[in-house]
């Protein structure tokens, strides 16, 4: 079944992204994610402050708000799609992240299949 892995990085009060991980260790992640045999995609995300929200209002006008789509503390950094057994395989890659530590977080969750 395969998972999304969303990467949000822990914001501090000035809005910078904290943390101590490093490139190689996401090169790291990144190269055992492979060599498992379950990465099936993934990318970084440019700096979220070249990011925009778009809402669509019922008389359908388009709003476009620029920005991190909610106030946070957390910005989203990137993603990862696994292929694993199940969703506690995928939750056992998402503790091995690096953006599971310094105050950020993985989320989990399983997409869909409209086709089965």
């Amino acid at each position: 079944m395969k998972y999304l892995m969303l990467i949000n990085a822990a914001l501090d009060a000035d809005g910078a992204p904290t943390g101590c991980s490093t490139p190689e260790d996401w090169m790291l992640f990144d190269k055992a994610l492979k060599e498992a045999g379950v990465h099936v995609g993934g990318n970084a995300l440019a700096d979220f402050t070249t990011a925009a929200a778009v809402r669509v209002t019922e008389d359908g006008e388009r709003i476009v708000t620029d920005g991190p789509f909610a106030e946070s503390r957390e910005v989203l950094g990137g993603y990862f799609v696994l292929d694993v057994p199940d969703f506690d395989v995928a939750l056992d890659w998402a503790a091995r992240c690096p953006g599971a530590r310094d105050g950020g977080s993985i989320v989990v969750r399983p997409l869909a299949d409209f086709e089965g």
